[in-house]
């Protein structure tokens, strides 16, 4: 299944600083094709909150760090 990030996310993405934890999430979701839903689902935040990662508008709270750490390490990254 597709979930089709629009162009604009994608770019913002890859503008962003790759840095942030939230930004290397976001490159592992578009490229693993994993929704926003799915992301917010799991960690418990609401899509808003993971676009804005994943844009670099803003990172995780420190109390999402490691869920988002574990999540990454799940596509096989490291943070």
């Amino acid at each position: 299944m597709t979930y089709g990030y629009s162009a604009r996310l994608i770019e913002l993405n890859k503008k962003a600083d790759q840095s942030m934890i939230g930004v290397q999430l976001g490159r592992a979701c578009i490229k693993a094709n994993v929704s926003v839903f799915d992301v917010a689902e799991k960690l418990g935040v609401s899509r808003q909150t993971v676009y804005n990662w994943f844009s670099g508008v803003s990172d995780p709270q420190p109390a999402y760090v490691s869920l988002v750490e574990g999540l990454l390490s799940s596509f096989g990254k490291s943070s």
